[in-house]
């Protein structure tokens, strides 16, 4: 009969390009192999767990949680948890070797161990120093052993018996261990492989750093027993016997600091929800809807004790609005009456129908989870007030796990096979964002390779196996963790790349496993575009606008809506939802909320759209199966668009509980990536059969809730995201000036780059004036209606030089060139940056004499300091039209001179290429050919491969969709032109126009043929 056994070192691919298997692998192969206990011990981390601690109860598989170490000095030793104060040991050990560290290292020394963690379990990696051995069995005592690691090369025996020997001298007992780097030996070439990256050297000259077999996997129990004498597997069973520690046991404990001493946190959070309620209502009477809601609200809150989540929340919050920092909460319990009241978000929830136990239940042990969004250019001003209040030791990001996708790994497969940089170059070249993760040999041919070449077909194997496999940890968007007590003695804080930044060992789908507390302080761009849209017309008017000033339900905004005139609208500004704004038509606020969801792949892909634009249009009959399906879908004309309506119609159609219905919508999130919602289509068809619903009803909901797995939009979230979309469509057409300003201010942001945001404020007859070193702020301003470029908009202009220029401009006006660069104290690069966009015309005239001025500036010394010197003026010719464009896009990215394909349009002409309002004039059907400078390529996921291109030129923009075997033959066009020409078909439905493309031509080269000489004005 075959010894039991416990692997006791065992590395995953959490010990990043180390180990070649999952966590999910080795479980399910030391189970196969009969394992009595599986040990996880990645290098100085606990990253890949959770993973591990899940696969393991499935699979009733008894898992042991440690980690591996090298000393600063070179001990090698593994730790393992026994209990709860032993793995908070084991994981304020791994913090200190992190924090200790730059990211991706860790240092830690032998008094680091004695002092941190003598209470856990330790196997030493043996070396030939007693000395090593004494120091371990002294700081360990009775929880030592030495590792017996034999991989069947020659020795083993002798090795065996120096062991024994040290075992015997030190009185330690031996343990035997596998060093396990993948569950099967199938691994070993992508063992290699990781080896060569992570030591950035090709594989051919690695040598003894790669493994001399493929040993290092779960052996079975039939090999070990030829391997190790009986005592030595029977010594892991009184290791990780002793070892019963489970994640199950971690509780988290939230912070108390906000709970004012002599109260409650219930009696707390219910004075605060009052006190919000007189804010939002006065002192009239509230309406009976929103006290139930608020009484029903807080009363599951103190079932659950989750009021110091809410109060985490609510302090957050109020930091920001008292810097005056926008801020908006999104979700389920963010769209609560207690979150309204609370200030976390402006949606009043009597105009909505939210499911509360979306995101808190009775039926499941875990925190709710509420968005806040920020200004993201001020985000990091809350950041650093959360660390500040709580402290680096109990407050940290959450990670987000970085894995390889196709073009990453072929890059470093290819670069540990040794093909050159240049050759890597062109293989990762021919990969876009859309490929998935199939390496197609297709690509590998385009790319002038041969993907049957022994050596390409190896690195395709190789880098297909490496899809999915974890590259580093980086940090979540903003999602922090933050603890009562110390926060590392739950799960290990390490350093971020971003200086003043920490994260934790575990990402958002660790923390919803284990049911640990994350609160998100997420960045959104359009906030800070609306508080300074706000602020900037706030000034221009000498009274303070804010976002609740803002009217409501204004008709011309929805008009504008409707006419898909959204550009730079939050939102609604994309190609496919400015295609929908005509057809859907909204009128009101809740149209908005539909809007933002349903043009989504939930929806799309359940075959809800059409559907509800039918219904929507008068085509098609609303009707419902019950009363209790209408109180779900009316508000949607019979067609569910929302998650919740899915998990509310598991309620009442087929007898779920909410705490199922949550469960399902948890299983529709992870559908995608691991499957799992078949078992719920029986459950949904007996439980609307058992309520008399017909099957053929039950199976188009559940065709409908796969469709929400590729992705649906909650409500709650639809809601807070639509009361923006409103706001920012109102500035648009209210007050486009400033809107165009703060969005310019605000960049990075949005669909659109601002050359498009400029062009559309001009269409909407916004006067916009170029950026002058003698006017312009930093930021782009409002000179009365008129819209000033700021000098933020000048390429390679440091924003210090800028903000040295306004000050020394704002004591005395300059005189010339040489006054600014010596009060300014601007560099060379700064005032080139100046002359090439055309910012000293108000000193020095035109570029050309601008850039002749700058290369004649030198630095006086002090005794010079505001002399002048007399020069005679450069006689220059001044810049065509066509080269000053060329220069603007250069320097600035925009021009307020012609479009540059108003100076092509006689080429265009001559090659019968009509203009974008020509397309959008002519009749449905008719085949055109057009070209435009490409602003927009999308892929979405739903559209089957389609591609959709938008073309610009100076008449508009030209909306073009690519079919799936088009773009498989014109790849290169379609990816690499720069100015398109497209011969198609006219699609028209309405106002909406498409140019369904036959034909791609790359014209590229003709941007190169600018006028750039005066002849060609003639």
């Amino acid at each position: 009969m075959l010894s039991p056994y416990a692997e006791l070192h065992c590395l995953s691919n959490f010990s990043f390009l180390r180990g070649a298997s999952r966590p999910e692998e080795l479980v399910e192969r030391a189970q196969a192999q009969g394992y009595a206990a599986l040990a996880l011990t990645d290098e100085c981390s606990v990253a890949g767990v959770v993973r591990t601690h899940l696969a393991a109860k499935e699979a009733a598989l008894k898992f042991v949680i440690g980690s591996e170490f090298t000393l600063v000095d070179g001990l090698k030793l593994v730790l393992y948890a026994t209990d709860r104060a032993s793995y908070g040991d084991l994981s304020q050990l791994i913090t200190r070797g992190r924090r200790n560290a730059t990211k991706g290292n860790y240092a830690l020394t032998r008094d680091d161990v004695a002092q941190l963690a003598p209470r856990c379990p330790a196997l030493w990696i043996p070396t030939a120093a007693i000395a090593d051995a004494r120091w371990f069995a002294e700081v360990f005592g009775g929880r030592a052993w030495i590792a017996a690691e034999l991989h069947a090369r020659s020795g083993d025996r002798g090795r065996l018996s120096q062991l024994q020997t040290l075992a015997r001298t030190t009185g330690l007992p031996l343990a035997a261990a596998g060093d396990v780097h993948m569950h099967a030996r199938a691994r070993r070439a992508l063992q290699d492989t990781l080896t060569a990256i992570r030591l950035r050297t090709p594989l051919t000259e690695c040598g003894y750093a790669l493994f001399p077999n493929g040993e290092r996997h779960l052996r079975s129990r039939a090999r070990l027993a030829t391997l190790y004498p009986r005592e030595l597997t029977d010594a892991t069973l009184d290791l990780t016997e002793r070892c019963t520690f489970s994640l199950d046991e971690l509780r988290y404990e939230y912070p108390e600091e906000l709970i004012p001493a002599g109260t409650t946190a219930a009696a707390h959070l219910r004075a605060l929800v009052e006190t919000g309620l007189l804010r939002r209502f006065g002192q009239g009477p509230i309406k009976n809807e929103v006290r139930e809601l608020i009484d029903y609200e807080l009363a599951l809150i103190a079932e659950l004790k989750y009021e110091p989540y809410f109060l985490t929340v609510h302090d957050i919050v109020a930091f920001a609005r008292s810097q005056k920092i926008l801020c908006q909460g999104r979700g389920s319990a963010a769209n609560s009456a207690v979150c309204y009241a609370l200030g976390i978000t402006e949606v009043d929830p009597s105009r909505m129908s939210v499911l509360f136990e979306r995101f808190i239940s009775r039926e499941r042990n875990e925190p709710p989870d509420i968005d806040v969004d920020f200004e993201h250019q001020r985000r990091e001003e809350v950041m650093q007030y959360v660390y500040n209040k709580y402290g680096r030791d109990r407050a940290a990001l959450a990670a987000t796990l970085i894995t390889y996708r196709p073009k990453s790994a072929v890059r470093d497969v290819g670069k540990a096979l040794g093909l050159d940089l240049a050759q890597v170059e062109r293989l990762t070249g021919v990969f876009a964002w859309w490929d998935g993760r199939k390496i197609d040999p297709v690509r590998i041919r385009e790319a002038g390779f041969d993907p049957d070449n022994p050596l390409i077909a190896r690195l395709v194997t190789l880098a297909g196996e490496l899809q999915r496999f974890p590259r580093h940890l980086s940090q979540h968007v903003g999602g922090f963790v933050i603890a009562r007590a110390l926060l590392e003695r739950m799960v290990p804080i390490e350093n971020a790349a971003m200086v003043d930044r920490t994260v934790i060992q575990w990402d958002k789908d660790d923390l919803d496993a284990l049911g640990l507390l994350k609160v998100d302080c997420l960045a959104l761009g359009m906030l800070s575009a609306i508080r300074r849209a706000l602020a900037m017309i706030s000034q221009l008017r000498g009274s303070e606008l804010r976002m609740q000033d803002i009217p409501a339900e204004d008709p011309d905004v929805y008009a504008m809506c409707q006419r898909a005139d959204t550009i730079g609208v939050f939102q609604i500004e994309s190609r496919a939802q400015q295609s929908m704004l005509p057809r859907l038509k909204p009128a009101c606020f809740y149209d908005l909320v539909v809007e933002v969801a349903i043009v989504r792949p939930g929806p799309i892909q359940g075959g809800m759209v059409h559907p509800y634009l039918k219904r929507r249009q008068g085509k098609e009959a609303v009707t419902y199966p019950s009363d209790a399906v209408k109180s779900v879908l009316e508000r949607t004309l019979g067609i569910p668009i929302f998650q919740e309506q899915v998990m509310q119609l598991a309620i009442v159609a087929a007898g779920f509980t909410p705490g199922e219905a949550d469960h399902l919508r948890r299983s529709m999130a992870a559908w995608r990536r691991k499957g799992g919602l078949e078992k719920f289509e029986q459950r949904l068809v007996e439980g609307m059969g058992a309520r008399g619903y017909p099957e053929a009803f039950a199976r188009q909901i559940y065709q409908q809730i796969l469709g929400f797995g590729e992705y649906g939009f909650p409500e709650s979230h639809s809601a807070s995201f639509a009361l923006l979309v409103y706001v920012s469509a109102w500035l648009k057409h209210h007050e486009p000036a400033a809107f165009c300003a703060a969005l310019l201010n605000s960049q990075p942001m949005g669909f659109y780059a601002p050359s498009q945001l400029v062009q559309d404020a001009r269409r909407h007859d916004v006067e916009v004036r170029n950026v002058d070193v003698t006017v312009s702020e930093w930021d782009c301003v409002l000179e009365e209606a008129a819209l000033r470029l700021g000098l933020r908009m000048i390429g390679g202009l440091s924003e210090a030089g800028a903000q040295r220029v306004v000050i020394a401009r704002n004591n005395t006006p300059f005189a010339h060139v040489a006054d600014l660069t010596h009060r300014a104290q601007l560099n060379k690069h700064d005032l080139g940056a100046l002359a090439a966009a055309g910012a000293l015309r108000g000193l020095a005239g035109h570029r050309h004499v601008a850039a002749w001025d700058v290369a004649g500036v030198e630095k006086l010394p002090p005794l010079l300091a505001g002399a002048t010197f007399d020069e005679t003026d450069a006689a220059l010719p001044a810049p065509t039209e066509g080269q000053d464009i060329v220069a603007d896009y250069r320097a600035l990215g925009l021009t307020l001179g012609q479009h540059p394909l108003a100076l092509l349009r006689g080429q265009l002409r001559s090659r019968r290429l009509i203009t974008s309002a020509e397309v959008r004039d002519t009749p449905h059907g008719r085949i055109v050919r057009t070209a435009g400078i490409v602003i927009g390529r999308q892929r979405p996921d739903t559209a089957s491969g389609v591609m959709f291109v938008t073309l610009e030129d100076e008449t508009g923009a030209t909306n073009v969709i690519v079919w799936r075997d088009l773009s498989d033959r014109q790849r290169r066009e379609l990816l690499g032109s720069r100015l398109m020409g497209v011969y198609g078909r006219v699609e028209r439905e309405g106002i909406v126009v498409h140019l369904l493309a036959g034909r791609l031509v790359d014209l590229s080269p003709l941007l190169g043929s600018l006028p750039t000489h005066s002849r060609d004005f003639h």
